[in-house]
C-alpha cells in the first residue's frame, strides 16, 4: 500500500472524526419536497407549489408520468395531474434523485468520469430496488428507490477531496480508498440529511454479505439489486457463492435464477432505471 493512499485515508478519517469533512448539502427544494411528502396534513397542491418553482424538476416529473411505467390512457400535460398520478411518495423520491444528480459533477476528467459512473450505478440499482420492493417485499417502493440512489453517496466527498487537494493518485489506489471509506461517510451524510434510520444503515450494510436480520430491509434490497446489476460481468462479487447470501432467502429470490430472463420483470426494471437517468 503506497504512502499516498495511507495519507488520504488518514486525512479523510481524521476529517470524519472531527466533523471537518465537507458533506454535501441537499438542495432546498429537495428538502421541502421531502418534508411535504412526509407530513400528515399536506396535500398534493402543496407539493405542486414547491416543485413548480423548479423547471427542470417539473419537466422531469411530467416526462416520467408519460413513460411506459406509469402511462395511463391519456397524456399528462400539467404538474398537478402528474403528481396525482405518481403519488406524493414517488414524486418525492424523484425530486431527491434529480437534486442529487446535480451533485455528481466535477471539473477534472478523471473525477468527473468516476462521479458519472457512480451516479449511473446508483440509478440502475435504484430502478432494480423499486421493482424488487414491489414484487418481493412489503417495503415501500419509493423508499427502496431512495435507498438505491443514496447507497454510494459516501463516494462523493472522497472524490471532491481528491479533486480539491489535487491529489495525484492512480485509479486502482483511488478505488481502494473509496471502498474502505465510503460506507462510513455515506452513513454520516444520510444522518446529516435526517434520513430515516433504516436508510442510514444502507451504505454500511449493503455489501455485508453475511448480515443476518429478522426480515428483508432496504440494505438487503440494495445488496440484491447491486448483485443483479453485476451478474454476468467480471465484477469480483460474481466470484462469490451467492447461495451463501441469506438476503436472497429473506427476499424469496432464487440466487441462481437469472432475472434478466424474466421478461416482464426485466422490462419493469429497464423502465424504472430510465426514469432516473
Amino acid at each position: 500500500m503506497s504512502n499516498i493512499v495511507e495519507t488520504i485515508k488518514a486525512d479523510l478519517a481524521a476529517a470524519i472524526e472531527n466533523d471537518k469533512l465537507v458533506l454535501p448539502t441537499l438542495p432546498e427544494a429537495a428538502l421541502q419536497v421531502r418534508e411535504i411528502a412526509e407530513s400528515e396534513d399536506s396535500a398534493i397542491g402543496d407539493l405542486v407549489k414547491v416543485i413548480s418553482n423548479d423547471t427542470a424538476l417539473s419537466a422531469r416529473i411530467i416526462r416520467v408520468c408519460n413513460s411506459p411505467l406509469f402511462r395511463g390512457s391519456r397524456a399528462i400535460e400539467n404538474l398537478n395531474m402528474a403528481v396525482s398520478r405518481l403519488g406524493m411518495a414517488y414524486t418525492s423520491s424523484l425530486a431527491m434523485g434529480l437534486a442529487m444528480q446535480q451533485m455528481f459533477q466535477a471539473t477534472s476528467d478523471m473525477i468527473d468520469k468516476r462521479l458519472r459512473e457512480t451516479w449511473q450505478t446508483s440509478t440502475e440499482v435504484a430502478g432494480i430496488c423499486h421493482v424488487l420492493a414491489q414484487h418481493y417485499t412489503k417495503l415501500k417502493p419509493d423508499q427502496a428507490t431512495l435507498a438505491g440512489l443514496v447507497h454510494l453517496i459516501g463516494v462523493l466527498p472522497i472524490l471532491r477531496y481528491v479533486e480539491d487537494e489535487e491529489v495525484q493518485i492512480s485509479g486502482i489506489m483511488l478505488d481502494n480508498v473509496i471502498e474502505e471509506l465510503h460506507p462510513r461517510i455515506g452513513a454520516a451524510i444520510l444522518k446529516k440529511w435526517d434520513f430515516p434510520k433504516d436508510l442510514q444503515t444502507v451504505p454500511l450494510e449493503f455489501a455485508n454479505f453475511h448480515r443476518e436480520v429478522p426480515r428483508a430491509d432496504y440494505a438487503d434490497l440494495v445488496m440484491i439489486a447491486h448483485l443483479q446489476l453485476v451478474a454476468g460481468s467480471e465484477h469480483r462479487w460474481t466470484e462469490m457463492n451467492w447461495s451463501d447470501i441469506s438476503a436472497f432467502d429473506r427476499l424469496g429470490i432464487d440466487p441462481n435464477a437469472n432475472m434478466n430472463e424474466e421478461e416482464d420483470l426485466n422490462a419493469q426494471m429497464e423502465a424504472a432505471m430510465a426514469l432516473l437517468q
